[in-house]
């Protein structure tokens, strides 16, 4: 099983004076709502996780959403056989998640992990319903804690982009 997590961080908090109904794509994804975030099996009892504090968490489940549909570009879907590749920066370092699909699965792994740790491996469906509901409930606990973010046309467009699966 899957499971994608975050908490936000107290020593980073969003500036008091944000107006969330109409903040940009730029503060969404890169100057609010910044804490840690992680991916964990939890079959296997592994986790791969930041702890820097300032990962803007709303960005990273927007990037995960693009990356999981970018890994399933390939029109033979679960049958391709080549591997298919997709890196999720992170901004404010040189620290990258690395996603790799091969057939029907995702191997997920980071440069801050031990050489000899072997990747997190998921089906890929399972991640793109997984990463979806992730984003959803995200945007509902944020919209919950900040006044007016519920009428952000970007955060409309998000939720349309990528709905629940």
């Amino acid at each position: 099983m899957l499971d994608i997590g975050y908490s936000l961080s107290r020593r980073f908090p969003d500036p008091p004076q944000t107006d969330y109904r109409s903040a940009d794509s730029r503060a969404l994804r890169h100057d609010l709502f910044c804490g840690d975030v992680y991916l964990a099996d939890t079959a296997a009892d592994r986790e791969l996780s930041t702890a820097w504090g300032w990962v803007p968490v709303l960005d990273f489940a927007w990037a995960l959403c693009d990356i999981v549909e970018r890994l399933d570009r390939d029109p033979r879907g679960n049958r391709a056989a080549r591997p298919q590749h997709a890196d999720l920066d992170f901004t404010e370092s040189s620290d990258r998640m690395l996603f790799t699909r091969r057939f029907g699965w995702v191997d997920v792994e980071a440069d801050w992990m031990a050489r000899d740790e072997p990747p997190l491996t998921f089906n890929h469906g399972l991640l793109r319903r997984e990463a979806r509901d992730f984003l959803h409930d995200l945007i509902a606990d944020l919209t919950d804690m900040h006044e007016g973010l519920a009428d952000n046309v970007l955060v409309w467009d998000l939720q349309a982009r990528f709905p629940r699966t």
